[in-house]
């Protein structure tokens, strides 16, 4: 299903259900006292960087309740969950949104699911969407926590919430997160909830556990691109030019890409390059590579999902536009330079070494929660304004570095 008809789907039907649904809930009543999780759900359905942002919130859950964590995500965006693997497999609900009919088939399997492993407790770390809020309300849980808005205009979301906090659009994400389980350890109702001072300490995050076998056959598939890589004399560069079509506005010129791979190899003999993204994505990837020197090669498609921790792993560093990967990453020793546009790392910076490039307009970010991160520009400035000098100078401060 392509975003705007999600977008329009979540509006135009979300909105008059989350409606009933709040209807529903006044009349025959919430539960009157907060219990003590047990089995806490956390909802996060369409970002895979934000599985991976969500992780410190997960473990302070797990260690603060001693409970059993589950999670309810698009079957396209599982694979990010299990980098970690904070949840069980068997924990793990999809729901396949490729199109209308197999969206409502999930979701009452979803319902049924969620009681049958009695979900006492539900995290909707969704912003502002009515089909998450949907999907809290009705799976029976008695707590459920969420971003509210309170005397804000638009974004109505319906009033099935038992634990209110506010989004704030000035902390970091994975901060946010973390205020939604501190709202659960609150020993007393508070309007809004989380009152609570977060600490850089609390949003460190783990790193993937990467066996020698694992980076063993991620070196063999680079061996077969490229005959002379020897698993660690020679140096590997990442370049992740793409960005999902959720936002594509914060794809950096492929002419640019193309420049500085080439300042790359210019600079550093020993340096091999190469070209990442998804299989969907090879065409334009070995179109890029043919475009610079013989060191450079398409990577796209080359591993499985499952893999790319290893290649991260084995690289030296990778150049990338705001996207999954730099939160992919975050789980490895690889250091990222993310290059911003429409959003601004001061709310979606990964958690790993991360070094962001962000011409920081008076327009951007263009993209928030109040929008549903859908902006009217079609003209990315912020990115055009970012030059191949910039972005290679940051590299060879954190390559020498």
């Amino acid at each position: 299903m392509k975003v705007d008809t999600m977008r329009f789907v979540d509006k135009y039907f979300g909105v008059p259900l989350c409606l009933i649904g709040t209807a529903f809930f006044k009349i025959f009543g919430r539960p009157k006292k907060n219990i003590k999780p047990k089995n806490i759900l956390f909802i996060e359905l369409s970002e895979m960087g934000s599985a991976i942002l969500v992780d410190p919130a997960m473990q302070k859950a797990k260690k603060a309740f001693d409970a059993d964590l589950f999670f309810l995500i698009f079957k396209k965006n599982k694979p990010s969950l299990q980098l970690l693997n904070t949840v069980d497999d068997k924990n793990i609900f999809t729901i396949n949104a490729d199109g209308i009919i197999s969206l409502i088939k999930d979701t009452w399997k979803f319902l049924f699911w969620a009681r049958k492993r009695k979900i006492d407790t539900c995290i909707d770390l969704e912003l502002f969407s009515r089909y998450s809020g949907l999907l809290a309300g009705f799976a029976g849980a008695d707590n459920i926590v969420a971003f509210n808005n309170f005397h804000g205009e638009g974004l109505y979301k319906g009033n099935m919430v038992t634990h209110k906090v506010v989004y704030n659009s000035h902390l970091h994400i994975s901060k946010n997160f973390i205020a939604m389980v501190n709202a659960l350890m609150s020993d007393k109702k508070e309007l809004p909830y989380s009152k609570t001072k977060i600490d850089d300490s609390e949003i460190v995050l783990r790193k993937a556990e990467i066996s020698e076998e694992l980076k063993e056959k991620v070196a063999a598939k680079i061996q077969m691109i490229i005959p002379e890589y020897n698993g660690g004399g020679n140096k590997l560069i990442l370049i992740n030019p793409n960005a999902s079509e959720l936002l594509p506005q914060r794809r950096w010129d492929k002419n640019k890409y193309k420049d500085l791979i080439n300042r790359i190899l210019e600079e550093y003999k020993d340096v091999y390059v190469l070209i990442t993204g998804a299989p969907n994505e090879k065409k334009e990837a070995e179109q890029l590579a043919h475009q610079c020197g013989d060191r450079c090669f398409s990577f796209a498609g080359a591993v499985k999902f499952s893999e790319l921790i290893g290649l991260y792993e084995l690289s030296k560093i990778m150049i990338t536009n705001d996207s999954g990967p730099a939160h992919f990453a975050a789980v490895t020793s690889m250091p990222t330079i993310v290059i911003f546009g429409p959003e601004t790392p001061a709310l979606y910076s990964s958690l790993g070494k991360t070094r962001p490039v962000y011409a920081n307009l008076a327009c951007s970010p263009c993209v928030s929660a109040a929008n549903h991160r859908k902006t009217p520009c079609k003209d990315n400035v912020c990115l055009q304004m970012i030059t191949v000098d910039e972005v290679f100078n940051v590299f060879k401060e954190e390559y020498n570095g």
